[in-house]
């Protein structure tokens, strides 16, 4: 089927995150491309509901079951409620979607991902822990039923543009390069990072993001996760993946090929543009994103990163060459060590001690099943609240 030029009609799945309010601004800008027809959130009932009225969508999906009566009342009467994790995988096969943006931090969004691709959607990947968790799987899925798997995230999308057609794998592509802006803590001593606080992990020099994906970025975990999922969308070998510090993030990332050159892709930092592009390719289209002013850039720097200081990287480089269930378990560790963080249960830097323990203690298994990857998840996650637990005061 010819997807020139077409209105593409998407299925929002975490419409109330930052991505997701970015992709509904999109929507709003390019009307005649691009048509929301479901929105997803896990608690935001107000947020929900005000969005649903704004877009005229007729389905909505609350995670959180337990505020069904409050997002009814706050709904117009014709807009048809999905509930749980049972109401994510019915709007994600809706028959009148042909697109679903995966929005949704952590692992929550991966069953709806797999049920879109097979209910013979393409799929616009938000979620880092979608193709972190589960690459080997939803790739494979989605060449067996012949749809894309789209990158939403602005280092992927930017190598997407880069490759221009090309796989990553192919013999023509010498490497992935991948940039990190090096977070807030990119040029302090090694020493201080053990006294880091939250309030200082959530100050990003250039990205406004979810709380998260802000630390994430701030210990490179978020690079890491990029580094795994770029291996599986792009189906290249981990020692082909570099990244490399860029504090301005205009350049997004780069593909080296092998006769020695190298494209980038340069924008905005505005998420709006890799929203855009993943949602409208394999078209170009105006949409009042505002391009580079050239003169106006001081300059772009780029530094090799601090690996030692740094250990999400060695230890994401480590996951994704071993594969199997480890990616998953890479992942699921960081995800409960944030949470400690924040919740002031550990200190910053013991964030990669723990995800490097959990690591060293996990059997690796064949990831050849969902089943064996969700079992992984869990069995991290515990092993990772055992170890926070056992340290905490």
């Amino acid at each position: 089927m010819d997807q020139r030029m077409q209105k593409r009609k998407v299925v929002l799945l975490g419409s109330t995150g930052s991505i997701g309010t970015s992709t509904l601004k999109v929507a709003s800008e390019i009307p005649e491309r691009l048509e929301i027809v479901a929105l997803a959130a896990n608690s935001s009932v107000e947020s929900l509901a005000a969005q649903a009225r704004e877009t005229g969508v007729k389905h909505v999906a609350l995670y959180d079951d337990s505020k069904e009566s409050e997002l009814r009342a706050a709904l117009p009467e014709d807009v048809k409620v999905h509930l749980g994790a049972e109401g994510l995988l019915e709007i994600a096969t809706l028959a009148e979607a042909d697109m679903v943006l995966v929005a949704i931090v952590g692992t929550a969004g991966l069953q709806p991902a797999l049920a879109a691709i097979e209910a013979g959607k393409d799929l616009a990947v938000a979620s880092k822990e979608i193709l972190v968790m589960a690459g080997e799987l939803v790739m494979d899925a989605a060449a067996r039923k012949g749809v894309n798997v789209l990158p939403v995230d602005s280092e992927h999308n930017a190598i997407f543009q880069c490759l221009n057609g090309h796989q990553g794998g192919e013999k023509e592509v010498s490497r992935l390069i991948l940039t990190a802006s090096g977070g807030p803590f990119r040029q302090t001593p090694k020493e201080d990072l053990k006294n880091v606080t939250l309030a200082q992990a959530l100050k990003h020099p250039t990205w406004d993001m979810g709380r998260k994906i802000t630390i994430d970025s701030s210990t490179l975990f978020n690079k890491g996760l990029e580094m795994i999922e770029a291996r599986w969308l792009f189906g290249i070998e981990m020692e082909r993946i570099d990244v490399i510090v860029h504090p301005q993030s205009i350049v997004h990332s780069m593909v080296e090929y092998i006769d020695g050159s190298v494209l980038a892709q340069m924008s905005n930092t505005d998420m709006c543009f890799p929203i855009q592009y993943a949602v409208t390719w394999p078209d170009r289209v105006p949409g009042g994103l505002k391009p580079l002013n050239f003169a106006e850039l001081a300059k772009l720097e780029f530094e090799a990163p601090r690996y030692d200081d740094f250990p999400a990287l060695n230890l994401a480089r480590k996951a994704g060459e071993v594969g199997g269930t480890l990616p998953a378990v890479y992942n699921a560790a960081n995800e409960v060590a944030v949470d400690a963080f924040c919740e002031g249960k550990i200190g910053y830097l013991d964030i990669a001690k723990i995800v490097g323990e959990v690591m060293d203690a996990h059997a690796v298994k064949h990831a050849d099943d969902l089943q064996i990857l969700i079992d992984a998840d869990a069995a991290a996650r515990e092993c990772a609240s055992a170890r926070i637990n056992s340290q905490s005061p």
